[in-house]
């Protein structure tokens, strides 16, 4: 069977619900030891002050259970919030947290007519409901989750398709990623002692946010699902030779579970929460493989989804200015954000309806103010099938997997098993995004996110109208698919327009070939020192001799390899003065094999302007 797509942003069809069921009425299929044995999941919803915020708040007066509750959140400026929460308590609710710094309450009631109420009291400036079913009684005494036994494993690391698309595996050669580098993964929770995540594991700074308020037990941050250790994974599973290797492995994971035990949903108090922690704690970078549930898109003229958005907003921009940049899964439902219509799938925690929608409606949080918004692609330079795309919103794109190609990562119990998703595709930029903080310490959200655009390879829009914008920017993969590897470059990454082709070339006995590259939109001649970044995988490299053609026919020799030169591979960035030729036009990297018994591929290699 092949590896479902992750339901924790966007929906799969009904057909994909009916087979997930299944895989969960089988659950040793998630034990598994190879990626033959792919691992599936069932759940919904998936996808600054000048003070630091005063320790969110637990009523004063503990608070009984009643069927009926509901959630809200109470809005006021900062200044006013002492006011709102003795405004909740009088008018029929209970405070169950607040955030002060930020002017957000999460308030409780059985009042039916609670935000209408409050609404009209002066210094409150928004009062919306953050779901359509009662909050769990669970959130007045919340079950710790189980804590599994772990299975040690066989497998030891290799290369794996997501790591060596985006270079990862190359990068691990320059730098693994800073250990004062902290990544918070929002999600299901984590299993903090798998054998591949307990090494970088920062318990100190996890915590549970289900409910809308901090639950610092130990072990309050485990998994109620897999999805969350399958994202922390991708992100920073250990480089000891066991199982797999995230993309920055050297960096620390912190697991902040903001889905809610049973129905794994996550609602906006619990992102508000999480995004504050995030702030507070010092996490340099958030991975975000999920929506605000109940409501696949938040609408500004309803009442109660315009005060999600504001809290979640304000929550997110004071995580920003506390140093954290957010990224975000773009969601699973193959559906053009930059021209919505309708939302089929909300509320998800009750009656779904079918409602007519615009783009004043958004998807949160990846599509609010700062959030890196990440596209999903197949193994190659494709789409997935199932990712959201759209021009002027997607930011970048990485691997997610597709079909039978999915991505291989840990599982709760020392277990490891595949999932697609553009909740798998987060991770990675995560991950790329860690190593850049790690490179550059003193880089700001904003420069992280302007690093991201600037490091990503183009990626050009395939034979689909859909895909509007061009090779640099466009509707399915805006600024490209992000480079491990050149995130590791430091403070001097290369400046010039970049192009690069990934298409492989095979390389066989006593043969020449070429590797195509089209170069636009440069103007002029090439400069004096034109980079020229080669990966050639090839056993016995002496056998080689490199030479890069110009669009004009001069022919460049780049290096002719000893006879005696019995390494592999080629990997290295090489300078010419090409200022004789135009810049636009096809560029060729010709090699030659001169000897038997050893072949090759030219994996990729780009040109930087």
């Amino acid at each position: 069977m092949s590896p479902l797509i992750s339901r924790r942003v966007g929906r799969p069809t009904a057909a994909l619900a009916l087979l997930a069921a299944a895989a969960l009425a089988t659950p040793a299929t998630l034990a598994v030891a190879a990626p033959a044995a792919p691992a599936v999941q069932a759940a919904t919803g998936v996808e600054a002050a000048a003070a630091a915020p005063a320790a969110p708040q637990a009523p004063t007066v503990a608070a009984a259970w009643a069927a009926g509750t509901r959630a809200y959140l109470v809005i006021s400026a900062p200044a006013d919030v002492a006011a709102a929460k003795s405004a909740v308590t009088a008018n029929g609710g209970t405070v169950f947290a607040s955030y002060d710094a930020i002017g957000v309450v999460v308030a409780h009631s059985t009042s039916g007519t609670f935000a209408a109420t409050l609404r009209g009291v002066a210094g409150i400036q928004q009062v919306g409901a953050t779901r359509t079913s009662d909050v769990p009684a669970d959130a007045y005494n919340p079950a710790l989750p189980a804590n599994p036994a772990q299975s040690a494993t066989t497998l030891t690391e290799s290369n794996r398709w997501d790591m060596t698309q985006i270079k990862a595996d190359q990068a691990w050669a320059v730098s693994t990623g800073s250990s004062a580098v902290k990544v918070g993964v929002l999600d299901t929770g984590v299993d903090d002692q798998h054998q591949d995540l307990a090494p970088n594991f920062d318990a100190a700074d996890s915590v549970s946010c289900a409910y809308g308020k901090p639950d610092a037990r130990t072990g309050a941050w485990r998994d109620v699902d897999t999805h969350g250790t399958h994202v922390a994974g991708t992100i920073a599973a250990a480089k000891n030779g066991k199982g797999v290797i995230g993309v920055a492995p050297g960096v620390k994971i912190a697991s902040v579970r903001i889905a809610e035990p049973t129905s794994t949903l996550f609602f906006a108090e619990n992102t508000v929460c999480g995004f504050v922690w995030a702030g507070d704690h010092g996490f340099k970078v958030t991975n975000n493989s999920y929506y605000t549930d109940p409501w696949q898109f938040n609408c500004p003229d309803n009442l109660d989804q315009a005060a999600i958005i504001e809290g979640v907003r304000r929550a997110q921009e004071y995580a920003e200015g506390k140093g954290s940049l957010q990224v975000a899964a773009a969601g699973n439902s193959n559906y053009d954000l930059a021209n919505k219509t309708t939302d089929s799938e909300s509320p998800n925690d009750s009656t779904k309806v079918t409602r007519s929608i615009t783009n004043a409606c958004i998807d949160i949080p990846t599509e609010l103010p700062g959030v890196v918004t990440v596209s999903a692609m197949a193994s190659g330079t494709g789409k997935a099938s199932y990712s959201n795309f759209g021009r002027g919103v997607i930011d970048v794109a990485a691997p997610g997997g597709d079909g039978a190609t999915g991505v291989y990562s840990t599982l709760p119990g020392g277990k490891y098993g595949t999932k697609s998703g553009t909740s798998m595709a987060s991770p990675h930029v995560t991950g790329v995004a860690a190593l850049l903080a790690s490179a550059n310490p003193t880089f700001t959200p904003a420069d992280l996110r302007a690093r991201l655009a600037t490091q990503a390879n183009d990626v050009a829009c395939p034979s689909d109208s859909r895909c509007t914008g061009t090779t640099a920017n466009n509707a399915f993969f805006g600024e490209g698919q992000v480079d491990a590897l050149k995130a590791v470059g430091g403070t001097t990454p290369p400046t010039g327009k970049y192009f690069e082709t990934q298409t492989d070339v095979a390389i066989t006995d006593n043969t020449t070939v070429d590797s195509p590259l089209t170069v636009t939109g440069v103007g002029g001649n090439a400069p004096t020192a034109l980079k020229v970044g080669v990966d050639i995988k090839h056993t016995y490299r002496g056998d080689l001799v490199l030479s890069l053609v110009a669009p004009n026919g001069t022919v460049f020799l780049l290096e002719d390899f000893a006879n005696n030169d019995s390494a592999d591979n080629v990997a290295k960035t090489y300078t010419v003065n090409a200022s004789a030729s135009a810049a636009d036009g096809t560029w060729k990297l010709r090699v030659k094999d001169g000897a038997s018994g050893d072949v090759g591929t030219v994996d990729a290699w780009n040109l930087t302007f």
